[in-house]
């Protein structure tokens, strides 16, 4: 018989002891774990090169349209789902007998799925704030008489009217983007199902937002379609479809698998780094329930990446392995193959760095020997639940982190199953996911009011303590 009752003996009372104060001591602020560094300037710059990156930042920072809020989060966004239509033509395009098609059809329309999602929560999440107007986004109303359905029959628009109340009905337009990837998946046989099940996804998932893609998806709430190929400039992006000389040349299809993952790695990471500004600027602003959604956004982030990197198990072993060591000559080195990313480098500190807008939000002083000022601050904000709103970043805040710890987790895992376990063994991966908590005051503060409750209604309905046999 396991006797809970010995907890009592602990606590004897809502006041905390001092001996229960010193089991869960709370180390100085700033102290705990290292620093996270990216690998050798060589190796940063040669995965740069490799993915051609310099090209696609200049994409992902073009502004122009300055007054729309989201275009710095959202163009990285939608780029990443267009290279992820691109992709799919590319697997489906695989000659090799070996290749498992049918699951990679199945990821892959998976990962546009989660991305969609994603990208309704950024703009449904913007048009929640007050501050949005939807004039800002480059949006076409086609249902005006002076939208571009009056002046042109262009074949890319259908309509069509819903019966209502009125002679007159309600015209529905469907817009179908001219230049991206996913209208010409919908005319082939072999990707015709992957992409009518990523236009239902859209029309499901952007039914609470102000606008639609406008990728060839139904409409059928008639709304304004947003403006995708003047956005994400498709036929500009798929320039960038292979690597440059001298990787472009490699036989191995492999080299696209992983030139077309890592590109939609690297443009949701660039998106998280401007959210994870933002929700600093929200913090500094006191705008907290903005920076609680926008953390909750960037948690949400960090498991597509662990989506993304999932994408790896299902490379040819052997093809790949051809490919990292042969072809690419990609060396070995102390930090982990995903720290050759400065963009997932600088995401992470950035998360990490969360930990120091917590006496900002609590409204005290940090005490440098590690005082319990913080601690019993979170405790009062808990227990007296007067600003729900410094409750919700808080708790975003220690998603984020435990979303980040599981992707670096995972990677490992993947590396190690892709790559054998030599290759995942360097202790600057496993440094990320085995430090202790990043919110200390924040763990300690729940363990106490853990202890109180315990202390005041620990017992049964019978009156007697729990016991469990």
């Amino acid at each position: 018989m396991v006797d809970f009752d010995c907890k009592s003996k602990l606590v004897s009372s809502p006041k905390l002891p001092q001996n229960l104060r010193l089991l869960v001591e709370t180390p100085p602020f700033r102290g705990g774990a290292a620093d996270v560094e990216t690998a050798s300037d060589s190796a940063c710059s040669a995965y740069e090169q490799y993915l051609r990156l310099p090209e696609l930042r200049r994409f992902w920072t073009a502004r122009e349209f300055p007054e729309w809020r989201m275009e710095p989060i959202l163009r990285p966004a939608l780029q990443a789902l267009e290279i992820t239509f691109r992709f799919v033509s590319t697997v489906l395009s695989d000659p090799r007998p070996y290749a498992n098609r049918r699951e990679w059809s199945r990821r892959l329309e998976s990962l546009a799925s989660s991305q969609i999602e994603l990208i309704a929560a950024l703009i449904e999440d913007d048009d929640n704030d007050g501050d949005w107007r939807t004039a800002s986004a480059p949006v076409e109303d086609l249902r005006s008489r002076d939208g571009p359905l009056a002046r042109t029959s262009s074949s890319s628009l259908e309509v069509w009217r819903l019966p209502g109340e009125s002679n007159d009905g309600t015209t529905v337009v469907s817009h179908t983007s001219e230049e991206s990837f996913l209208p010409r998946l919908a005319t082939w046989r072999k990707s015709e199902c992957v992409a009518q099940n990523i236009l239902y996804t859209v029309e499901c998932q952007m039914r609470r937002c102000p606008y639609t893609l406008g990728l060839g998806e139904p409409n059928l709430t008639a709304k304004p379609s947003l403006n995708y190929d003047l956005i994400c400039k498709p036929s500009e992006l798929h320039t960038l479809k292979r690597p440059k000389s001298p990787y472009n040349k490699i036989e191995n299809h492999e080299n696209l698998t992983m030139y077309s993952v890592r590109q939609i790695l690297e443009s949701w990471i660039h998106a998280a780094v401007e959210l994870l500004k933002r929700a600093g600027e929200c913090i500094e602003g006191r705008s907290f329930s903005a920076a609680a959604s926008g953390c909750y956004l960037v948690r949400r982030i960090w498991k597509l990446l662990e989506e993304i990197e999932d994408l790896h198990l299902l490379v040819d072993p052997d093809d790949l392995l051809r490919l990292m060591k042969s072809q690419l000559s990609v060396k070995s080195e102390a930090a982990a193959f995903c720290f050759r990313s400065r963009g997932l480098v600088e995401m992470t500190k950035l998360c990490r760095d969360l930990k120091h807008r917590v006496p900002h939000i609590l409204g005290v002083e940090v005490d440098p020997s590690g005082g319990p000022g913080l601690q019993e601050a979170a405790m009062r904000l808990y227990r007296e639940k007067r600003e729900p709103e410094k409750v919700h970043l808080l708790q975003s805040m220690q998603s984020v982190e435990s979303a980040m710890k599981g992707f670096f987790y995972a990677n490992k895992q993947v590396v190690a199953a892709a790559m054998g376990s030599l290759e995942s063994s360097g202790e600057s991966l496993n440094q990320i996911f085995l430090e202790p908590s990043h919110f200390p005051s924040l763990d300690a503060a729940k363990t106490f009011l853990g202890e109180q409750w315990w202390s005041c209604g620990g017992r049964s309905t019978s009156g007697g303590r729990l016991t469990d046999d």
